[in-house]
């Protein structure tokens, strides 16, 4: 039976060398390539076509989630299994809006990691089992978050992008034609609509939904 090719992108070297080890002593694994920092990682696809992709988050030049973006605007066919330090959901759930095959902690054990890689082979999606909790009240949060998004108008949805940028009521009226009073109002709207206090919270919101790019 023809081995599954194995690519390691992980900017430690002990962790490349730990995950190699490990994976060949299955003999049904091949690690075909290693890359030290993002860049890399991609050059290295471009004449290496792995089966599989192991891709750390934190890495230099460019990160884990930007390498996938890279991968997935390309078309590539490898599959993708992120495995990293991070259990934040937001890093989890940008994963899975890009399209990530694969999503694993670097504290599983040797068999979950081996678990997941048969798993993207029979082309299903793995998400480790601890994560998955976090990930579901995550995306219900975030369809409760688009309704209130599509209750805002036009105007709102704009108001709400400059508070988001800093900009004061002044600033915000002489950039919309408006006047300071119409803005107030505007603001008095937003706030009831996506359920927040002040500005503070009213920038959180629109950057938790990426209605501004940081």
């Amino acid at each position: 039976m023809e081995k599954i090719k194995v690519m390691i992108a992980d900017d430690h070297e002990l962790i490349r060398e730990g995950l190699r080890q490990l994976l060949e002593l299955d003999g049904e694994i091949e690690v075909v390539a290693e890359a030290s920092n993002g860049v890399e990682c991609l050059e290295k696809l471009k004449r290496i076509n792995p089966d599989v992709l192991l891709l750390d988050i934190n890495m230099p030049k460019k990160n884990g989630i930007e390498v996938l973006q890279k991968i997935r605007d390309r078309n590539m066919n490898t599959k993708v299994l992120i495995l990293t330090v991070h259990n934040e959901v937001e890093y989890l759930i940008k994963a899975v809006d890009i399209g990530v095959n694969g999503y694993l902690m670097k504290d599983s054990t040797s068999e979950e990691l081996k678990k997941a890689i048969y798993s993207l082979m029979n082309n299903e999606n793995y998400i480790q089992a601890a994560l998955i909790p976090s990930l579901n009240s995550r995306l219900v949060a975030r369809d409760v978050d688009k309704e209130k998004i599509d209750s805002l108008t036009k105007r709102e949805l704009e108001v709400l992008v400059k508070i988001a940028n800093g900009m004061s009521n002044k600033e915000i009226a002489a950039s919309l034609d408006i006047s300071e009073r119409t803005v107030k109002n505007h603001i008095s709207n937003i706030f009831k609509k996506i359920c927040v206090a002040d500005r503070t919270q009213a920038a959180v919101f629109a950057i938790r939904n990426n209605l501004i790019k940081l």
